[in-house]
């Protein structure tokens, strides 16, 4: 019995010291792997993203007079990738390519009307600010391209008519926009964009009828995205954890 509580002892003050040893190489060991800050004087490639848009339109309509619209929210398709471009931590520039789905809605009494369009978007903006811990301020133009158009109507409770066409003339052949916004850590958007001509093509004939004569629509669009891009790691050690930058 003495034996064995001896046995006993020995084992336990030898997983202490190999416990004590293997704490003092851990303490030793650096195990914080950084991140290379945001490039500076080279083009890195971002993920752009307007998870969230909300849009509206001071309009002008024959049928419903002057207004706001009602507010429309988008989900969908509002993706796209960025190419960055820093001279600074502090100051840098942007374009890219995206894919957005903007519109708005007007009702007229009991009945609704909503169109949209997807667009092919080309931003070109500045940015300044912390870049490095992506707390900065942008603006910027963008040219958009329409390429789907749709319009839904329908009457409350009642049978709804839609339909939609590709490169449609019902809309002008590009939209020019400005826009400005901030990022906050970790790289959170939000925007707040104007466009700059009408939103319907009041010129557009179908059978001897102009359907958009007197309208105007000029959208107002906020949106709440994300702003996404990654550096290489360096100096990584296999079973080290990463801690960014």
């Amino acid at each position: 019995m003495k034996f064995t509580y001896l046995a006993a002892s020995v084992l336990f003050i030898g997983s202490l010291g190999n416990s004590s040893i293997a704490s003092a190489q851990m303490k030793g060991m650096d195990t914080t792997i950084k991140v290379k800050p945001t490039p500076v004087g080279k083009f890195y490639i971002g993920n752009s993203l307007d998870a969230a848009i909300f849009s509206i339109a001071p309009m002008e309509s024959p049928f419903s007079g002057n207004k706001v619209s009602t507010l429309r929210f988008s989900y969908a398709f509002n993706i796209g990738v960025t190419v960055n471009y820093d001279f600074s931590q502090h100051f840098g520039v942007f374009s890219g390519l995206a894919i957005k789905n903007v519109g708005f809605i007007e009702k007229i009494s009991d009945s609704t009307v909503k169109r949209r369009t997807y667009n092919l978007s080309l931003p070109l903006a500045i940015k300044f600010g912390d870049l490095k811990k992506r707390n900065y301020f942008f603006a910027g133009v963008d040219l958009e391209v329409p390429f789907n158009y749709k319009e839904k109507g329908f009457i409350k409770r009642g049978h709804k008519e839609k339909f939609n066409e590709w490169f449609s003339n019902r809309t002008p052949s590009f939209m020019p926009a400005v826009f400005a916004g901030m990022s906050v850590k970790p790289g959170l958007t939000v925007k707040l964009e104007y466009y700059l001509n009408n939103f319907l093509n009041t010129s557009y004939t179908t059978n001897g009828y102009q359907p958009y004569a007197g309208y105007k629509a000029n959208l107002i669009l906020l949106s709440f995205g994300a702003d996404i891009h990654y550096t290489k790691p360096h100096g990584m050690k296999k079973g080290a954890h990463m801690k960014f930058s």
